[in-house]
């Protein structure tokens, strides 16, 4: 158990490391945050809709039947981006938008940070599960489980700058940036101990399953309402944001093709 709760712990700091790169005084550059939040919309939807839904789906039918699955995992959704747009309403929402020619991105942008908090949740709720997984394989199969962790640990990093990037512009507080960015990953081993726990006092694991499908609706939600609108009110023109979708979505694809070596 230390072993494996040691390898989660890894894979989830991975995130720092993303929040390291987030704080470069480059990425508050109106240009840049636009390109930094498209790069997490892609990378958020593409992992949402490929692997995080998708495997609710596979999960659920085994147990439901495919017609109960998909009604099940739809509805997780729809409820996971409802609870977005919920928060949406609670947070700051008064827009921000760059002078024409201005360097960076200058003061507090309430929209940036709202963002920014939005992503850290989302992406503490995926990585709960996510190290859940990567512990369960440890403790069965350390090779397995350090394969399985540097997988998700290539993956966390642009997780973390999704989450440091953002707030990192709106406050120009490195340490804060980091902060979230961190804590974000700390769900791994968060999740990965409370959740073997749970699943050896015997807990139906239809309700991780459906877990999974309500982050994939907040992710998608996140990215909808929040990065891709954040990314064209920052962006110089339109190829920043069409390069920052397209390069988080590969990179996840890549890194989710790791996953399955």
């Amino acid at each position: 158990m230390l072993l494996a709760l040691g390898v989660t712990l890894l894979a989830g700091l991975a995130t720092s490391v993303g929040g390291v790169v987030g704080t470069r005084s480059a990425m508050v550059r109106p240009g840049m945050m636009a390109l930094a939040l498209a790069f997490a919309a892609g990378l958020m939807m593409t992992i949402s809709l490929l692997q995080i839904a998708p495997a609710a789906l596979d999960s659920m039918s085994t147990a439901l039947g495919r017609g109960a699955a998909v009604a099940s995992v739809f509805g997780a959704m729809t409820l996971g981006a409802g609870v977005v747009y919920a928060l949406r309403r609670l947070l700051p929402h008064r827009p921000h938008r760059p002078a024409p020619g201005a360097p960076d991105v200058r003061g507090l942008d309430p929209t940036l940070l709202r963002s920014g908090v939005l992503i850290a949740l989302v992406v503490t709720l995926h990585n709960l599960p996510e190290g859940l997984a990567t512990f369960l394989s440890t403790v069965e199969d350390p090779a397995g489980g350090a394969v399985l962790a540097l997988a998700i640990a290539i993956h966390n990093v642009p997780e973390g700058l999704a989450v440091a990037a953002p707030i990192y512009a709106a406050t120009r507080n490195r340490r804060q940036a980091m902060l979230w960015a961190t804590l974000s990953g700390l769900a791994e081993p968060l999740g990965g101990l409370l959740g073997y726990l749970a699943l050896r006092a015997v807990l139906p694991a239809d309700w991780l399953d459906l877990s999974l499908g309500l982050v994939a609706g907040m992710m998608v939600a996140v990215s909808l309402l929040e990065l891709v609108p954040g990314a064209r009110r920052y962006a110089v023109g339109h190829r920043e944001v069409l390069v920052g979708l397209f390069l988080g979505a590969v990179v996840m694809v890549v890194s989710l093709a790791l996953l399955r070596l």
